[in-house]
């Protein structure tokens, strides 16, 4: 049996003894197979040491070496090989004593002066301690970027802690104040009309005292999931404290701040809170005022909003009241 490449058929690339010990020192793996047998006719040292404890690679046959899956596998990666001029590379996952190793392979047809294949080069190389190194970075990569994730989302709850209420999920009133002093600056620049709406929620202390204090805080959270849903991201809907909220809608005139306004206290009407195994009903009082066509400053504007408001509870509550318009007389 052959044991230097010199005695074999000379590759198209000049293969040689040579560039068998450079790959050798580099961990790749140079077997070369007989077409008509498919015995290994060569095995390079460094072959031999990606199968320790394995039987005489040199005129082996794949079955004598690896079990049948394997052999099977190896073998359509062999007639692959032989059918594509250029060459073939594969990945090989092979188990040798208990262990599963990766291996990748490039396998190139060895021709006679006339074209016919008489024998296989393939080059193995062990990726398997590679393949770990890669996999633990990327759950490493992974950790980090759920931890980074994982950061991001506590500032925002942070953030959204020192601009919400805790209960309803609404602005703080410092948050409404800073957007409603802007939305003002916005609307005498540009000319154009902003809405505010104050609610207030119908008889609190007849639900606090028929069904418990702590319902009147499913209440608020049912009411905030209401005007999270029914505004807009540029809208400021806000918790002033206790049953008392307020609303600004941005660039909504007062017709359509009452449309929007009269489906929220709808709904609210049709909403039944569980909680302790009881149904609680309730109802929001409100009343909506625009700016500049109510109010001419935001100090009158929350004022008119809120005499508004009043009427509406004045009526017996669930009802929406609309500020009146100031006619200024022309000189």
């Amino acid at each position: 049996m052959a044991d230097s490449l010199a005695t074999l058929a000379p590759t198209p690339g000049g293969l040689d003894d040579a560039l068998v010990r450079s790959l050798d020192r580099m961990g790749v793996g140079v077997l070369i197979k007989d077409v008509a047998t498919s015995r290994y006719q060569y095995v390079s040292e460094a072959a031999r040491a990606l199968w320790p404890g394995a039987c005489d690679l040199q005129g082996a046959l794949d079955a004598d070496i690896f079990d049948a899956v394997q052999a099977v596998a190896l073998r359509a990666a062999d007639q692959q090989a032989l059918a594509v001029p250029g060459g073939f590379a594969a990945e090989h996952r092979i188990e040798r004593q208990g262990e599963r190793r990766d291996y990748t392979v490039w396998r190139q047809a060895l021709r006679s002066a006339e074209g016919t294949p008489t024998c296989l080069l393939s080059c193995w190389q062990d990726v398997t301690d590679q393949r770990k190194r890669e996999a633990q970075l990327q759950a490493a990569l992974e950790q980090l970027e759920q931890q980074q994730r994982a950061n991001e989302e506590l500032r925002r709850e942070m953030q959204d802690n020192q601009v919400r209420d805790n209960v309803s999920g609404l602005y703080h009133r410092a948050h409404f104040e800073e957007q409603l002093r802007r939305e003002a600056d916005l609307s005498s620049r540009e000319q154009r009309e902003f809405a505010i709406v104050a609610v207030v929620v119908d008889g609190m202390d007849e639900i606090r005292q028929t069904y418990g204090a702590d319902s009147c805080e499913r209440v608020v959270e049912a009411l905030g999931r209401l005007l999270r849903a029914n505004t807009r991201a540029m809208d400021s809907p806000c918790r002033l404290g206790g049953d008392r909220f307020v609303v600004l809608l941005s660039g909504v005139g007062l017709a359509t701040a009452h449309a929007r306004m009269e489906q929220l206290r709808k709904q609210c009407a049709q909403h039944i809170v569980a909680y302790n195994g009881q149904q609680i009903p309730f109802t929001v009082s409100m009343g909506v005022a625009s700016f500049p066509h109510t109010a001419g400053s935001v100090e009158e504007l929350m004022r008119s909003a809120d005499r508004a408001m009043a009427q509406s509870r004045e009526r017996g509550g669930n009802h929406l009241t609309l500020a009146s318009i100031q006619f200024v007389p022309t000189a």
